[in-house]
């Protein structure tokens, strides 16, 4: 009987891995500088992968889709191919964000076209860093791959099944952005402030003690299960700004050994651009 693989490796554990020629070292990190911050330091052996042009097809119009909609599965073929890796890949993706960032967005896409072998740097780059794993400023050099992707394996919900679900009591819609986004009271990228009514609440950072490590599976099984209750995860969508947030929570409950609910790739970006009812501080 085959091991499940953690979506989770601990620093200590990558430390040990730095020489395996089976691994592929992925530097998810986004921001304005992201690409230039990988330039000038990166962990030794890191690919870069950026969240707009390799992980997402960013529409000119967010109402299509979301700030971040999947790209075709030809488009990420051709990533992965570039980036080296093959079906046979042992992938290792990290940011400096506590895994918030691209690297729990590129730990699903890689689980949806069914790679199992792919975990996410619990702490991210600067857990690394401490544990002593080398840095380095050098151009990666690797060979290109050939990768064909045919499918779409994990469930994802459309708007219109976001619609139906909020108003059902056989289902849950999960928000995963911060209290505050939730409340109405701020908003950061998007062009209102609010939610998704019907939608709870449940914060990602929630999935992390306080050092900024994931909880334990033990601790995060517990929440979610209490949380879901009689609730069947296909039954549960999962949501944040724009699709990429709420993967870090997808991973904590396949962490925790949960099945992974749907994720609403277009999330709030998309939701609040399309005439859909919101609870905004207006409407409280």
């Amino acid at each position: 009987m085959s091991h499940k693989l953690s979506p989770i490796i601990n620093p200590e554990e990558l430390f040990q891995l730095q020489d395996s020629a089976d691994v592929i070292l992925i530097d998810a990190r986004v921001g304005i500088n992201a690409e230039e911050n990988y330039t000038n330091e990166h962990l030794k052996g890191a690919r870069y992968v950026d969240l707009n042009r390799d992980l997402a097809t960013v529409e000119e119009d967010p109402a299509n889709g979301g700030r971040h909609p999947l790209p075709s599965l030809e488009k990420f073929s051709e990533v992965l191919s570039k980036l080296g890796i093959s079906p046979k890949s042992h992938v290792i993706i990290y940011d400096d964000k506590n895994g918030s960032n691209s690297a729990s967005r590129f730990w699903w896409m890689l689980r949806a076209i069914g790679h199992e072998k792919v975990q996410v740097l619990n702490g991210g780059l600067q857990a690394a860093i401490k544990t002593g794993f080398p840095t380095s400023l050098e151009i990666e050099h690797f060979d290109a791959t050939e990768y064909k992707v045919s499918e779409w394996k994990l469930a994802v919900a459309d708007i219109e099944e976001v619609e139906k679900a909020r108003n059902s009591n056989q289902n849950i819609v999960i928000d995963v952005r911060d209290k505050n986004r939730f409340d109405g009271l701020t908003e950061p990228l998007d062009l209102i402030a609010g939610h998704i009514p019907g939608a709870i609440n449940v914060p990602f950072s929630e999935n992390l003690n306080e050092e900024g490590f994931y909880k334990s599976a033990e601790e995060l099984n517990k929440k979610y299960n209490t949380l879901l209750g009689s609730t069947k995860p296909e039954n549960v969508i999962v949501h944040c700004g724009s699709g990429v947030t709420a993967c870090h929570t997808l991973l904590a409950m396949d962490y925790a050994g949960i099945e992974i609910p749907k994720l609403y790739v277009g999330s709030w970006s998309e939701w609040s651009r399309n005439d859909r009812e919101m609870f905004t501080k207006e409407t409280e």
